[in-house]
């Protein structure tokens, strides 16, 4: 059996991690949707999605699993949304989120969804991460040693926050 699981890993962390080794516990082979892969360079969304593959397929390369990292840009369009993600990822048995849009588009369109397990949620959080990374406090215990080293190899800290310092500057205009 494939499962699909997505999320934007922006950038992927131990939440993550912990999340596809349940799900790989359930499933032959995972599918891993890079959400909102057209957006990047912002203090949301810092990192492109050629990065964020980078990031997953090194975090999830040791598990014992056969994983497809698929990159899926946004559309403004729920109605199709869940025939765009399966237009651009192989086909998959069972879909995992929690989101309630999420589940709810999978649900409509007869695809069976479980809920994927959260891990330490308070902490492993993208913007919990994002603000570590721009406040110079420690964020590198919360992620795999792999996507340490991306973010380290794409200079993304020092991309974060120069991302912010120019938001920071752009909402203090009159």
């Amino acid at each position: 059996m494939r499962g699909f699981y997505i999320g934007r890993y922006q950038p992927f962390h131990d939440g993550h991690r912990h999340m596809v080794e349940e799900i790989a516990s359930e499933v032959d082979e995972l599918v891993l949707g890079i959400g909102s892969a057209g957006d990047s360079h912002t203090t949301r969304n810092p990192f492109t999605a050629g990065e964020r593959v980078m990031m997953v397929t090194k975090a999830v390369e040791e598990l014992d699993i056969t994983t497809y990292v698929v990159p899926i840009e946004d559309l403004d369009r729920n109605s199709v949304w869940v025939s765009h993600v399966q237009s651009m990822t192989p086909r998959f048995d069972v879909a995992y989120s929690n989101n309630p849009l999420v589940v709810r588009l999978f649900q409509e369109a007869g695809v069976e969804v479980r809920g994927s397990p959260m891990f330490n949620r308070e902490v492993l959080e993208g913007t919990e991460l994002r603000e570590r990374m721009i406040h110079g406090r420690n964020w590198t215990d919360l992620v795999p040693e792999t996507v340490v080293d991306v973010i380290r190899e794409i200079d993304g800290v020092e991309r974060i926050r120069r991302i912010a310092e120019s938001d920071a500057i752009a909402d203090e205009s009159p």
